[in-house]
């Protein structure tokens, strides 16, 4: 093996690849989040969820105080996509939220596609504080 020193001490060739000084950067910290609740319990095509998830995200958006909408889109406008198994516990949710202070908008489906029309789709709430959201949806998993 050959190494050699090439340009400043952050970087060094080992066998023709640089192997860069090992730097930990932070993540960014997120004070403001969206979540976006998909029922998982409907037969809907990937692209289905992403248009429902959509449809939540600028619903419940329009709906969010000024402030709110202000500070989350300042921050870079943080998104969780998350799923619960059924229509009722969209509706929990929602009471929850609601609750909490939180703008909350459902989802009802047109049924031009791939299921019958008003069905539940989705829930969008926030934006709103990580961690108010952390408290009403922290038990849900990914999408």
């Amino acid at each position: 093996m050959i190494w050699q020193a090439v340009g400043s001490p952050e970087a060094t060739y080992l066998m023709g690849a640089v192997q860069p000084e090992c730097t930990m950067e932070k993540s960014p910290q997120f004070a403001w989040k969206q979540c976006l609740v998909i029922r998982s319990d409907l037969r809907m095509s990937c692209g289905k969820m992403c248009a429902q998830a959509a449809h939540a995200a600028l619903l419940s958006y329009e709906k969010a105080d000024a402030v709110s909408r202000k500070k989350w889109l300042a921050e870079g406008q943080k998104k969780v996509v998350l799923k619960a198994a059924c229509e009722r516990d969209l509706y929990e949710l929602k009471s929850i939220a609601e609750a909490a202070g939180i703008a909350t908008a459902l989802v009802q489906d047109a049924g031009m596609t791939e299921i019958p029309p008003g069905t539940v789709t989705a829930l969008g709430l926030g934006p709103a504080k990580s961690e108010d959201m952390d408290r009403i949806t922290g038990s849900l998993t990914l999408l």
